[in-house]
């Protein structure tokens, strides 16, 4: 008889840790270049118009100017009539300037005076509104003024 006999383990083997470091930054790193982080908060209804002829732009040159009515969280505090947001904060008319101001500061310095306005208005925003904006554009000097709508025909619906 043998002296020796070979010990027969029921233990599995201890799960090896080594690459877990590398694909949690794996990971990591995969939702930090998908992730998309927003830069301003809708505080106004955004039911664009349809229009059939569109072409998209660049965003990089543009300072957005939303106009409609509150939403539905803002409305106890500001009512129901249409409100102007530029960025984060809504403002007046009178005030365009120096928000336009503010927003063409954080823009690249090439571009600073090649800026473009993106005027998002709602559908049912009041037309006396839009053309106080307009005209406040006009008294700043900016004259390149673009109007996002949504593809489709507004007389088809």
């Amino acid at each position: 008889m043998s002296k020796f006999t070979k010990k027969k383990s029921s233990d599995l083997p201890p799960i090896s840790t080594a690459s877990l470091p590398d694909i949690v930054f794996m990971l990591l790193f995969f939702f930090m270049v998908v992730t998309v982080m927003r830069d301003t908060e809708l505080k106004v209804e955004q039911n664009l118009p349809k229009a059939d002829q569109v072409e998209k732009l660049k965003k990089d040159r543009s300072i957005f100017i939303f106009a409609g009515k509150p939403s539905t969280q803002y409305r106890k505090a500001y009512g129901d009539e249409g409100r102007i947001q530029i960025g984060d904060k809504y403002t007046d008319v009178s005030k365009i300037g120096l928000a336009l101001k503010e927003a063409q500061s954080k823009l690249i310095p090439e571009l600073q005076n090649k800026v473009v306005v993106a005027l998002k208005i709602d559908d049912d925003t009041n037309t006396g509104l839009v053309s106080d904006i307009k005209e406040k554009l006009r008294e700043l000097n900016m004259v390149k003024i673009i109007y996002i709508t949504t593809p489709g025909n507004q007389l088809e619906e």
